[in-house]
């Protein structure tokens, strides 16, 4: 089935140039991701945030039939490109490996199926399991629908502790790190190695498309690439990260060529150093959290992400951005600008923050 976008193949060969340029540290402005919509997004038939909230009988086509309208409809300025994420929650992995899972149009969430000790807790790949026959269906469709039109995203896996809580609870979780301290360390070992499987099928699927990889976050790369997390670190120390967490990290940026690490709230900055320390992660998404100051007010943080040699990707305001590059140069930043913008707005912003020029 064809899709009408406005994007051209033109499009496409500069998106390629542009993010692969800035991958390599060869771009010397930043990427800026700016998205519209026309007709405005009020005026377009509804589509659920969550695909998982569609029901499980409802033929992926149909699915699919819904985010097309909307993907026809939107506008892409400076370095944003078409993309669809089947969205099934933050860490559907957990799903996959039998944990409860429930879904509305806006959100989903995961707990445990039974109650068990953590020593008889055991992960196996279950290529027959509900949930992951899901996502494949919907990654395979939309792949054989909009071939090289549109990026398809990798579903959020997860990361390796938060994927355990889901199948134990946060709070088990957190008596477990104390409890059986062994025990966790097999298991997140185990959805290490799990999550790699997971990650190298999607891949087969999305890469045959030939227009990149991206993930849940807006960050477009040329080859094997993932936004990785532990949202879960926010409440554990160094010690703990170090232990648990950071092999997680390590081993999954060996199988990445462009792996980057979403540092979600202030609570994760005592491990920031840790990752820096990784080779193989290219770049930090920094994200404040709610209630805190914006992007724009973590200069030092941004700094201090940018002075390791790596790249950084964050959310930003108009204002935002334009202060980070008045403050810190644009140079290795990745900008998402959180409000649609008509082609006007876009191509000022643009502009103001060295993407384009007047000529262009």
């Amino acid at each position: 089935m064809s899709i009408d976008l406005h994007f051209s193949e033109q499009d496409w060969q500069r998106i390629e140039r542009d993010w692969s340029a800035w991958w390599a540290g060869e771009l010397e402005r930043p990427i800026v991701v700016i998205e519209g919509s026309e007709p405005p997004a009020g005026e377009l038939p509804p589509a659920y945030r969550v695909t998982g909230g569609y029901p499980l009988e409802m033929p992926a086509s149909e699915v699919l039939d819904r985010y097309q309208v909307h993907l026809e409809a939107r506008r892409f300025y400076g370095d944003a490109w078409p993309k669809w994420w089947p969205n099934f929650g933050p860490g559907i992995m957990a799903g996959f490996l039998g944990a409860k899972v429930g879904f509305t149009a806006r959100t989903g969430w995961f707990e445990p199926s039974a109650q068990t000790s953590i020593q008889d807790l055991h992960l196996a790949y279950d290529g027959d399991n509900v949930w992951l026959r899901r996502v494949y269906e919907l990654t395979q469709a939309a792949v054989e629908r909009w071939g090289d039109r549109v990026s398809v995203a990798h579903t959020d896996l997860g990361g390796n502790l938060d994927i355990l809580a889901s199948l134990r609870t946060t709070e088990q979780l957190l008596f477990d790190l104390y409890d059986d301290p062994d025990e966790v360390e097999r298991l997140a070992g185990e959805i290490t190695r799990l999550w790699i499987r997971y990650y190298d099928e999607f891949h087969d699927i999305i890469h045959s498309a030939g227009r990149g990889i991206t993930a849940w976050s807006p960050v477009w790369a040329p080859g094997r690439h993932y936004m990785l997390q532990c949202d879960f670190s926010y409440m554990i120390s160094p010690r703990m990260f170090e232990r648990f967490v950071l092999p997680d990290i390590a081993a999954c940026c060996e199988t990445l060529d462009y792996a980057f690490y979403h540092l979600d709230g202030k609570g994760q900055i005592p491990h920031l150093d840790m990752l820096l320390s990784l080779d193989r992660l290219r770049g930090i998404q920094w994200i404040p959290g709610a209630g805190q100051p914006p992007e724009e007010e973590w200069l030092p943080l941004l700094k201090r992400i940018r002075d390791a040699g790596k790249l950084c990707q964050v959310y930003a305001s108009p204002q935002g951005a334009r202060t980070i590059v008045r403050e810190l140069g644009g140079r290795g930043f990745a900008f998402s600008i959180m409000q649609s913008m008509s082609q006007d707005e876009a191509e000022s912003l643009l502009y103001e923050l060295g993407v384009v020029n007047r000529e262009r």
